[in-house]
């Protein structure tokens, strides 16, 4: 699969499936290779991205990332391997662990060891039975990786890894230990805006939905970064995870994290108006390849 080096990771929890298959339109006519879609406690994204395959004909739909939690490894490899005859070879599958307090707190889960728990799914999907029609090329496979022993399972048993919420370090860290075969694809949260008070301030509300889960927050001091950092929100932590600024400054960003290995980079934007459920076009204009 050919990703592009540049593509879109957004939340479409906050549009109607109409505006969301025309913003995938759009995005398709930017020039962007991949949207990257979430999973959380809002839309199914293999329901949403059979109907936005469905409603393009170039742009790539990847998920970033399938809880694994949420289905039996079966049931995940069979939407994997549809997904992809559906649209001639256009789905990735991007997958991972989530976090305890959501699997545990929000779903009533047990939450196992990350590392296990994924080899295992990884091994159960792939001796699963499946008698559709399959794809002509086998499916991608990332999965959600920071820590080594995680990105050494992506290298390992996967296409690659999908890095979330770190930074181009992190991205050097993770092609040193994945070699230079592995897709890494990254996500990288961008802000237009050059005032680096107002980039900042608007920065922080998106921050604080992560700011207290463990996997995030271990990836963060790895990165150098302390827990006065991630519990302030301090400029440091802003400037190192967000990349803000002009559409320079912010493809200077992307660049670093190419220059360090990523293979695919997926800007996540924040509209500086404020807008659930909206894309900032503004942005996604002026990075578009």
């Amino acid at each position: 699969m050919d990703t592009g080096k540049l593509g879109v990771w957004y939340f479409f929890d906050g549009s109607s499936s109409a505006d969301t298959a025309a913003a995938a339109q759009r995005i398709e006519k930017l020039g962007y290779g991949t949207l990257w879609l979430p999973e959380t406690v809002g839309k199914s994204p293999v329901a949403l991205a059979s109907w936005l395959l469905a409603n393009t004909s170039t742009l790539n739909l990847a998920t970033g990332i399938i809880n694994i939690y949420h289905r039996e490894p079966g049931v995940t490899m069979a939407a994997q391997k549809t997904l992809a005859e559906q649209s001639s070879g256009r789905f990735l599958l991007g997958m991972g662990v989530s976090h305890k307090p959501l699997v545990e707190g929000v779903r009533g889960l047990e939450y196992g060891p990350p590392v296990a728990t994924m080899r295992t799914y990884i091994e159960k999907m792939k001796a699963s039975p499946y008698q559709g029609v399959p794809p002509s090329e086998e499916p991608p496979l990332v999965i959600a990786a920071l820590g080594p022993k995680m990105l050494e399972l992506a290298a390992e048993a996967t296409s690659g890894a999908h890095p979330y919420f770190s930074s181009p370090d992190h991205t050097r860290f993770a092609r040193e230990i994945m070699g230079p075969e592995p897709m890494l694809c990254v996500e990288q949260k961008v802000i237009l805006e050059t005032d680096p008070a107002k980039a900042r301030e608007l920065a922080k509300p998106v921050a604080q939905i992560y700011q207290a889960l463990p996997n995030y927050r271990n990836n963060w001091l790895r990165m150098g970064l302390t827990e006065d950092d991630i519990n302030s929100l301090s400029d440091r932590f802003i400037d190192s995870t967000f990349a803000w600024g002009s559409a320079d400054d912010i493809k200077a960003r992307i660049a670093e994290h190419m220059d360090a290995g990523a293979s695919h980079v997926c800007i996540q934007p924040v509209n500086p108006n404020g807008q659930f459920g909206d894309l900032h076009w503004e942005c996604l204009e002026a990075l578009a390849p």
